[in-house]
């Protein structure tokens, strides 16, 4: 398992990385869409070797081609999947109903794609923004669905930015998007610069747990730099500045969670039990041992 590693370090807590989670050699990007005049030109090929710190255990891929050029023209429109928007209607009925978010608020979503999800608040009455690096689904919310949206990939200078010209975020969301960028800690540091003191944020990915448990190898791809458990992205949060005071598991993309985090100095959101539970299953699972990630390999 424990390998000479080009890659160099953890892209959260910077330990040098030696230990091979899988390698599943060479592959094209996930989103090349080949036309047919393309046929017989060469394709470049990129590593899929996928490796776990032994410090934080993040399991993580090499950046080899920035987000820039995965995120330039997006296939993959949210709204095509029926199910998807019924996921993110049912989100939005139970955020808006647990919490006071009314026409003076401000919602904002990270990787806003299409307007798939923001268009329920803006029926609702409450103001939103999107926050989207892809011009084409991006332009896509802005024309037809009139979703305010900014053309941005997600940082701690967008988050200074958006603070000036909206203020600051009541809720700031993210779905699938976490394990998409490979500068993870600007990305939460960013968030905590643009949730209001009082502030709500919830994010969804995949659980690693899930990932592991049902060999889910094919979900490991150039586009997800990172696959995380619940306990790295607590750490994460944790050394930003960030509380995560409550979490669901949730059916979708194989097995996902969705946390829910505020400020640490908030005290006005109590911490679920929830939390504990999913952190001591976790920890009963082997996942702060290397032992649990050396058999991925073999399984797969």
């Amino acid at each position: 398992m424990k390998t000479v590693s080009p890659v160099g370090k953890c892209r959260f807590c910077q330990t040098p990385l030696e230990h091979t989670f899988v390698d599943l050699g060479m592959s094209p990007l996930c989103q090349d869409h080949i036309k047919p005049e393309e046929l017989n030109r060469m394709e470049p090929f990129y590593p899929l070797h996928a490796y776990v710190c032994d410090n934080c255990y993040l399991v993580q891929l090499e950046e080899f081609v920035a987000p820039s050029a995965i995120f330039n023209d997006y296939a993959y429109f949210s709204s095509y999947s029926d199910s998807w928007l019924q996921h993110a209607k049912r989100y939005t009925d139970q955020v808006a109903g647990k919490y006071p978010l009314n026409e003076n608020s401000l919602v904002a979503e990270i990787a806003s794609n299409d307007g798939y999800l923001l268009q329920y608040f803006v029926e609702k009455g409450i103001p939103v923004v999107g926050i989207e690096p892809s011009a084409n689904v991006a332009e896509y919310a802005i024309s037809k669905k009139g979703i305010r949206t900014e053309i941005k990939f997600f940082g701690c200078d967008t988050a200074a930015q958006l603070g000036e010209k909206y203020g600051k975020a009541d809720l700031l969301l993210g779905n699938n998007v976490l394990a998409h960028v490979p500068d993870i800690n600007d990305f939460v540091s960013g968030m905590k610069m643009f949730l209001k003191p009082t502030g709500l944020i919830t994010m969804e990915f995949p659980h690693l747990l899930r990932l592991v448990e049902r060999n889910q190898f094919d979900t490991i791809y150039h586009e997800h730099f990172s696959y995380l458990s619940f306990t790295t992205v607590e750490k994460i949060f944790q050394y930003h500045g960030l509380q995560i005071f409550d979490v669901e598991e949730l059916p979708t993309h194989g097995g996902s969670i969705r946390i829910y985090a505020k400020h640490i100095e908030d005290d006005s959101k109590k911490i679920s039990f929830h939390v504990n539970e999913l952190l001591k299953r976790e920890l009963e699972a082997g996942m702060l041992s290397l032992s649990f990630y050396k058999n991925f390999e073999e399984k797969v």
